[in-house]
């Protein structure tokens, strides 16, 4: 079943604007002492409480050095339709704060038979990239990365690729300075053994999806990641949970998970709500899943043993689960 993430507490030891609305967050032990190892790609979830008893939890990329393990770096950009996290983190986050996190795990790790690897980032989604470029330093595999913004002071981090060891391998596309990211041609020149990773804005990373596609890229030479649920779309659907018996309607506009926990009709644990982090991983035993998460790989998908509870549907009427 789920991948069962290990929490710690870490204390925030650097904050910095790192544009208008994003902030770069330096964490630690309070102890000091080297934090779990990870690779470029990798993400933690991050546990905030507020002072009013407030509880959110957030998947977050790690950006720092995976060679350097005294501190991570997450980037965090401030959301206009925040559930609640990205806000905390802004508001509330300072120098001294403490703050629970997940032992790392990765779903965007590049692919150790590439022959290239193709970056391509939107706004905030270059942080996993941040890392993924200190791993392939040194390295005999050529890369390079892709940066689109929409105006100068929203390239987050750009002062350290345009001055540090990777200067020569980015390339930046500014929106307000017209100058735009041709994925048509990017991806009608890409080397046989080339992959491609896209990270950022839904818009992008479908737009890359689509046109790979068209240039005849296969499916596994494209990697993607999006920290964001999937949009609450379809009708409603009835869920039945097997252990009780209990019957729900899941409305349009929903989630199981929200249901569940609304009827208080069972306990779901779930860290990131995202379809990321696998904690809410439940099997199904009846019925087939629409699945928007992660996590799964499509082969598990198509299997339709298990589901996501926080952002995958029904695609049949009725779904029983193992609950």
């Amino acid at each position: 079943m789920a991948n069962k993430y290990e929490m710690f507490s870490v204390q925030v030891t650097a904050v910095e604007q790192a544009t208008p609305l994003i902030k770069r967050f330096t964490l630690a032990r309070e102890e000091g002492g080297a934090l779990p190892a990870f690779t470029g790609g990798s993400h933690v979830i991050v546990q905030m409480q507020g002072a009013d008893g407030s509880q959110f939890s957030n998947a977050y990329s790690l950006m720092s050095n995976p060679r350097d393990l005294r501190s991570y770096q997450i980037g965090v950009r401030l959301e206009e339709q925040s559930k609640g996290g990205s806000a905390f983190m802004h508001q509330q986050v300072e120098v001294g704060s403490r703050l629970t996190i997940s032992t790392p795990n990765n779903l965007f790790a590049l692919e150790p038979t590439a022959g290239k690897h193709v970056l391509i980032a939107g706004g905030i989604g270059i942080t996993p990239f941040m890392a993924q470029l200190h791993e392939l330093e040194g390295g005999a595999t050529d890369y390079e990365l892709h940066y689109a913004f929409r105006s100068p002071e929203h390239g987050a981090f750009q002062g350290d690729l345009e001055t540090g060891p990777h200067a020569g391998n980015v390339r930046f596309y500014i929106d307000s300075l017209e100058r735009k990211l041709d994925l048509a041609a990017l991806c009608a020149g890409l080397e046989a053994s080339a992959h491609l990773y896209v990270c950022g804005p839904k818009p992008l990373i479908d737009a890359v999806i689509n046109t790979a596609a068209k240039a005849g890229i296969a499916e596994a030479r494209v990697h993607w990641e999006q920290f964001a649920a999937a949009p609450v779309t379809g009708g409603a659907f009835t869920v039945v949970l097997a252990k009780s018996g209990t019957e729900l309607q899941v409305e349009a506009g929903m989630t199981i998970l929200q249901a569940i926990e609304k009827s208080k009709a069972a306990k779901v644990e779930c860290l990131c709500r995202e379809g990321v982090c696998g904690t809410c991983e439940t099997a199904i035993l009846d019925g087939e899943a629409e699945h928007f998460d992660q996590y799964l790989s499509d082969e598990e998908k198509a299997s339709q043993q298990t589901m996501m509870l926080c952002v995958s549907r029904a695609k049949s009427a009725r779904l029983v689960l193992d609950l």
